[in-house]
């Protein structure tokens, strides 16, 4: 087990790692690629760069940098968190643990474009899963997406769901659907709009036809730091996490840093909450009563 996984390989994320690995925790960064960042293509805002520089070299340094001090990169999709004494986090691959997590995976920069969608956030379109599948027991509902992330959030619905479809809003829907779950179905025509009296009832699709539903649960993309945060009860506001002066969330050992927190969605930002995220973290465990 872990002492620290970071979640994102961004400037917050490995911010934060430069400082927990020169304190000698150990240190799992995991992202799967750069996110926002490897697409700039130049840089001319940032501190101590005469000329401008790309995104992806800046990633690229700041990735080598933390590995020479130690820290362990994964390229890997986070697909789920939990917790069982300690922090699980899930890949596509492979689970792993730690005592402590600092979640750096930037914002998502778009939501799904379909009408009436955000009329109906919290009347039957849900954002998570694991807070929300209780309330759809044996009922149908569908999951919006097309990668792993809906996928995971599929098979976490399926033990309580009566049947859950997964929409891939025209995408094609390439991952391997388990044998084991039978109640779980795919439908890749694109989405118009959804509807509803005072909560969601119907999905109509481009081709004319209707979908009738009791929830739809957004997956599109990969999950971002929000959406991993609320599986395990931390404070968010949209795709906002909620931390306070410490970059520390309202749960015990989860901390957050950059684009997730809100604010400006700027490199210096970034890495200074990265920063304050690490030392606080090296604070935090130093203060864990096993090591004492």
């Amino acid at each position: 087990m872990a002492d620290v996984i970071i979640i994102g390989t961004g400037p917050a994320g490995i911010s934060a790692a430069l400082y927990t690995v020169r304190a000698k925790l150990d240190t799992i960064i995991i992202g799967r690629d750069g996110g926002a960042l490897s697409k700039a293509e130049k840089i001319e805002n940032y501190y101590g760069f005469e000329n401008a520089v790309s995104g992806e070299q800046l990633l690229s340094q700041g990735i080598s940098q933390a590995k020479r001090l130690g820290a362990e990169i994964i390229t890997d999709e986070v697909i789920g968190m939990g917790f069982d004494g300690a922090y699980i986090v899930k890949t596509k691959s492979k689970n792993y643990k730690a005592k402590i997590v600092i979640m750096a995976t930037g914002s998502p920069r778009k939501k799904p474009a379909i009408k009436n969608l955000a009329d109906f956030e919290g009347k039957g379109v849900s954002y998570c899963a694991t807070c929300d599948a209780f309330f759809y027991r044996d009922k149908n509902v569908a999951v919006l997406g097309s990668g792993d992330y809906a996928l995971s959030e599929a098979l976490e619905l399926a033990p309580i769901a009566k049947q859950v479809t997964i929409l891939t809003d025209g995408e094609n829907f390439m991952q391997d659907m388990p044998e084991s779950h039978r109640n779980i179905n795919i439908i890749q025509t694109k989405i118009s709009e959804i509807n509803g009296e005072n909560v969601l009832e119907e999905i109509l699709f481009d081709d004319g036809s209707k979908f009738y539903v009791n929830g739809l649960f957004i997956a599109v993309g990969v999950a971002g730091s929000a959406d991993l945060a609320k599986k395990i009860g931390a404070q968010t506001d949209g795709t906002k996490i909620i931390v306070d002066e410490k970059m520390a969330t309202n749960i015990s050992g989860l901390f957050a840093a950059g684009d997730c927190t809100g604010g400006m969605l700027q490199i210096a930002k970034a890495v200074y909450e990265g920063a304050k995220a690490g030392t606080e973290v090296v604070k935090y465990h130093r203060s864990l009563p096993n090591l004492k």
